[in-house]
């Protein structure tokens, strides 16, 4: 196989080199490296690892179709409702709207996501069909895991669980949770029943958590205390996670951390910016897992969002109050590195020996291109280039 040689790349610590890649991975980061085939001059672009949204919702967007205006009114109960109440109207779970948005994805230099993908008795695993779908015509170009998401409720809308369950045995890889409390009003019956799969399945699992305060860090105890018993350390993420993010002390929020390092999980955030942010880095200190993703992209939910995750870094900079480039490469590991600890990427990174996923973006260093975000120069997957100059090939 031919080599891919791209010729003067700056590392994200400054090191001027050339990164050759044989085989869909990187065998040689030097000077004057050649190689037997195509060269890619990236005059001393910077180049990063592919970019990882570890928490998005493809089957919900309306990307690519008609502009929808915003039309739900009230809180989270209400977006839910509304939701189920236009999808069918609006032909959505789409995949020609799942392939416009993965496409776009693709040309800002996503290389991995997991998806969220709603199931429930109206929508069956109808929306695991058209992200399947979707993904089929994208194969090498991003990798997408799912997770069977109960959108609707758990316990609360019958039928579901079963759904959950039938979406793990097609080879969904994570069974999904939301708001055991706020949602279903049966914190301990939800998650007993999700990890109940977990267990069952050796699948992972992804738990939506809003709760805030007290009630919300009560149910982190509830997933600590599950992740443990179990064994399934490295394989439990929680979304959102406001109830670590403000609301109790100190003391309180210190020793949640330093569970979820001693176990493996993983906290994802989309950086909204009507929330407190999470302790960034107090979980960097302590050996805690953050990853970062897009959540939902021009769906009922929002009518915002463009699938970028150098954007999404720089939500996550600005909510935490960073401004150092120490601080905002902090939240651009969350939506590098982070993101592939809580996919358990192999072989991740700019290495030799690294899977050749990554991108070349026109900045100095990485703060630079957090606070720019300018278009992806070249995106490469698998040792292939997938897009450039913010369109794919």
């Amino acid at each position: 196989m031919n080599d891919l040689l791209l010729r003067s790349v700056t590392l994200p610590d400054g090191t001027a080199a050339d990164l050759k890649i044989t085989a869909g991975r990187i065998t040689e980061v030097g000077r004057d490296l050649t190689a037997d085939g195509p060269v890619e001059d990236c005059g001393g672009a910077l180049v990063l690892p592919g970019l990882v949204d570890a928490h998005c919702h493809v089957d919900k967007t309306l990307w690519g179709g008609p502009w929808v205006p915003h039309s739900a009114s009230g809180g989270l109960a209400d977006v839910i409702a509304n939701e189920r109440r236009r999808r069918g109207e609006l032909g959505i779970p789409s995949p020609v709207y799942i392939g416009a948005l993965l496409d776009a994805m693709i040309a800002n230099g996503t290389t991995h996501a997991r998806s969220h993908v709603d199931v429930d008795p109206g929508v069956g695993l109808g929306g695991v069909e058209a992200v399947r779908e979707a993904l089929a015509r994208r194969k090498g170009r991003i990798d997408v895991e799912l997770v069977a998401f109960p959108q609707e409720g758990l316990l609360s809308k019958p039928g579901t669980l079963a759904l959950l369950e039938e979406a793990v045995k097609s080879g969904v890889e994570h069974v999904g949770g939301l708001d055991p409390a706020g949602i279903d009003n049966d914190p301990v019956g939800q998650l007993d029943a999700v990890f109940g799969i977990a267990d069952r399945h050796g699948c992972g699992v992804d738990i939506h958590l809003h709760d805030e305060g007290p009630l919300g860090a009560w149910q982190f105890d509830l997933i600590i205390e599950r992740t443990r018993a179990l064994g399934l350390t490295g394989k439990v993420t929680i979304s959102h996670g406001f109830g670590l993010c403000g609301g109790i002390p100190e003391r309180r929020q210190e020793q949640l951390v330093a569970a979820m390092a001693e176990l493996g999980i993983s906290l994802t955030t989309v950086a909204p910016v009507t929330r407190p942010a999470p302790p960034l880095r107090r979980m960097a200190a302590a050996g805690a897992n953050l990853a970062c993703g897009n959540d939902g992209v021009r769906d009922l939910w929002s009518p915002y969002g463009t699938g970028d995750m150098l954007e999404r870094a720089l939500f996550l900079a600005q909510g935490c109050g960073f401004r150092r480039d120490e601080d905002i490469e902090l939240a651009l590991d969350a939506a590098t590195h982070g993101g592939a600890r809580a996919l358990r990427l192999d072989g991740y990174g700019l290495a030799e020996g690294c899977v050749a996923d990554l991108c070349i973006v026109d900045a100095r260093v990485p703060a630079e291109a957090v606070a720019v975000r300018p278009p992806r120069r070249l995106v490469v997957k698998g040792g292939v280039v997938v897009a450039r100059d913010g369109r794919p090939t």
